[in-house]
C-alpha cells in the first residue's frame, strides 16, 4: 500500500485516501428490532463481527479507527453563547429522524475499495444471525487545501 509522501517530499506515486464509513440509522431505513431487544447471543455475534472486521482491516493496513456511539437519547447539542459560554440542549431530541450509530476511518487505495468495505460492514449480523444490511455512508476525508489557496 502506498502512503502519502511526507510534507515537502516529491509525490511520485498514487496516494492512499482516507474514507469515513458512517453507520446511519433512521426509522425509515431500519427494518429490524432495536438493539436493546436483541438477545445476549445476538449482541455477542454482532460485536464479534465488528471486532473481526477491524482485525482484518488492520491486518490489511487499511484500519485507522472505528467507534460505536451511544444512543441518540444521550446526545447533547452545544452552541456558543454569550462570550463563548456553552449553551447545552440535552437529548432526547424528538425531531431526530436519523442518527449516527458508529463509524470507521479506513485508509484505502480507491473509492471502490471503500465501498467494498462498507458493503461488508453493512452485512453485520443482527437478530437471528440475519445480515442487517445497514445503510453505510461513505465519504472521503478531505486533505489539506492546496498551496494555491
Amino acid at each position: 500500500m502506498v502512503r502519502a509522501p511526507a510534507e515537502g517530499a516529491e509525490d511520485t506515486e498514487e496516494q492512499v485516501m482516507k474514507y469515513m464509513l458512517l453507520m446511519q440509522f433512521s426509522a425509515a431505513t431500519v427494518d429490524f428490532p432495536t438493539i436493546d431487544t436483541w438477545t445476549p447471543e445476538e449482541l455477542r455475534a454482532h460485536i464479534g463481527f465488528m471486532g473481526e472486521t477491524n482485525r482484518k482491516l488492520a491486518a490489511d493496513g487499511e484500519f485507522v479507527d472505528a467507534q460505536g456511539l451511544a444512543m441518540p437519547d444521550t446526545a447533547k447539542i452545544v452552541r456558543s453563547g454569550a462570550n463563548g459560554a456553552p449553551v447545552v440542549t440535552e437529548g432526547p431530541f424528538a425531531e431526530t429522524k436519523e442518527w449516527v450509530a458508529g463509524w470507521w476511518i479506513v485508509d484505502c487505495e480507491s473509492p471502490e475499495r471503500a465501498v467494498e468495505i462498507a458493503a461488508r460492514v453493512s452485512a453485520a449480523p443482527g437478530p437471528g444471525g440475519k445480515p442487517l444490511n445497514m445503510p453505510i455512508e461513505v465519504r472521503q476525508v478531505m486533505s489539506a487545501p492546496t498551496e494555491e489557496l
